[in-house]
Order: C-alpha cells, then structure tokens, then sequence
C-alpha cells in the first residue's frame, strides 16, 4: 500500500510538472508577436491590389509595383529597418488573408470604419479624403443626389464600404475580382453599370487617367469623409506602435505630402480636405 500510495504522489508530480511546463510554452508562443517574426524574418509581407491607380498599381511602361500606399509601406519598411514583400489579391481577399495569417499587414487605401475596428487594429491615418461619384458626363447618369442611386448599378467591391453606401440608398452592387480601374470605368461608360461609389482622389485619377471614357465627378455630391490606414491584426499592438512611429516621421518630416502631390496630381491626401463634407446617416460601416 505504501508503494502504491508512493507510485500515485510521484505519479501525480509528473503530471503537475508536465502541465507547467506545457503553460509556461503556451506563455512563451504568447508572447511571440507579429513584430517579433518580422524581425527575425528581417521582412514584412503586406497585401495589395496592384490594380489601384495612384494606390497601389503598375506605372505604364513599368513591371515595379509603385503607388502611394506601395511608397508609404516602402518607406515605413525602410525606417523599421526590414523589407517589403508585397503579395497581390483582390481587395476581399486581403481580410481573409489577414486572418489565415497569410500576410502581416494590409494597405490598399483601406477605409477605417468602427466595423472593422471590432475585428482588426489600424495604423494612424496616413490618407483623408472624403467619398465622391464617378458618373457619365451626359445627364450624370440620371443622378442629382444620392436619392437617386435607387435601382441604379454601381461597379464596387463586395465589402468595400463605398458598396455599404450603394446598398444604403437601394443601388444594385455589380462587384469584380481585382479588376482594374479600366474596367470599372468603361463599363460606367458604356451603361453597362450606372457609377462608381469611390474615394475622391482615386476616382478624380482614374478620370483623369482614361480620358477616352465620357465620365465625371458628380459637382453636386461630397460626402462620407474617411481616413486610410495600414491593416493590421487586433492584437499586434508592437507593430502598431512601430509603424505609427514611422508614419510620424514620415508626417513630420515631409515625406508624406510629397509622396501624395506625387501621385494625387499635386493634391496633399496626408492631410485632411478643407470644406464641409456631409455625414451619411444610418450607415452601418
């Protein structure tokens, strides 16, 4: 009895000693962050489009990924001292790849919305605009305010919030894998769908960059006004401070606005637009 007695205390020590052990490395995968991977990884994957004009796309004649967010994530790359490696997908598909942990962060002049902030972390703001409508030129595609957008088709992505809007005011969503701004705006064009729901500096690009199309911004709407940050997962609070620190010096120090008058036609997106912007009421973003 007293050996089986001795067999269980023992018996019962190692299983004591096993579950601490196997808490004290659950405790150590725990503390194993974002920003610890990429140090000693010495890169950061990030998600884009590469379709976006002036965001994030192809300069003609060139095969160098290039845009403002890509510039951003560059020159935040460089004062964190890793690499960028970019991996291209459709803008839906950069919130499934954050959460598979397929990539570490995400820019694509994604929209900080209270939604969103429920799920994921964002950097500061390194964009402000506000939301505008691309519309065709003759009769503003039977448009006047955004009342009107009842029963019209709008070309967006399917959880872009500027399809939140369109579905707001009863428009029909015409969504695209990764399409380029090319496609969005001829099919505008051709009447194929009504408008494009979209940010003002983007869509004021992709006007001024398909001049063949007979489109226009809408004179009469500015609405919605947002801020565009890097996504990032909800609890990776160190490499959110490092990059907000990085965006801070890139703010102060210049960089920011000159990369925006660079690829905005000269206008500086790193601040926030002058002017009254109207709020939209009952958006569930």
């Amino acid at each position: 009895m007293k050996k089986q007695l001795m067999f269980v205390v023992s018996l019962a020590f190692v299983f004591i000693l096993a579950a601490c052990g196997s808490s004290e490395g659950n405790e150590k995968e725990k503390e194993t962050t974002t920003w610890d991977k990429v140090q000693e990884e010495g890169e950061i994957v990030v998600g884009t489009s590469g379709t976006l004009v002036a965001t994030s796309y192809y300069p003609k004649d060139s095969d160098k990924l290039s845009g403002y967010d890509v510039e951003v994530m560059r020159a935040i790359g460089e004062k964190l001292g890793v690499d960028v490696k970019f991996q291209e997908m459709g803008f839906d598909a950069l919130f499934a790849a954050m959460n598979s942990g397929r990539i570490d962060a995400a820019i694509n002049d994604i929209e900080v919305t209270d939604k969103r902030e429920e799920k994921y972390a964002f950097t500061t703001p390194y964009k402000y605009s506000y939301t505008t409508l691309v519309v065709r030129e003759d009769g503003l595609s039977g448009i006047e305010t955004l009342d009107d957008l009842e029963g019209k088709r709008a070309g967006g992505a399917a959880t872009s919030v500027f399809s939140d809007i369109a579905r707001h005011y009863d428009a029909e969503v015409v969504t695209y894998d990764n399409a380029t701004n090319d496609v969005y705006l001829r099919d505008v064009d051709r009447g194929e769908t009504d408008v494009i729901i979209n940010d003002y500096y983007l869509s004021k690009l992709g006007i001024n960059a398909f001049p063949q199309f007979d489109l226009v911004l809408h004179p009469d709407i500015k609405v919605h006004p947002t801020k565009q940050a890097i996504l990032l997962e909800q609890e990776d609070t160190e490499i959110q401070k490092k990059m907000n620190e990085a965006l801070e010096e890139l703010r102060e120090d210049g960089t920011l606005t000159e990369l925006s008058k660079k690829f905005f036609l000269g206008e500086d997106a790193s601040k926030q637009p002058e002017g009254e912007i109207t709020e939209i009421e009952g958006l569930d973003s």
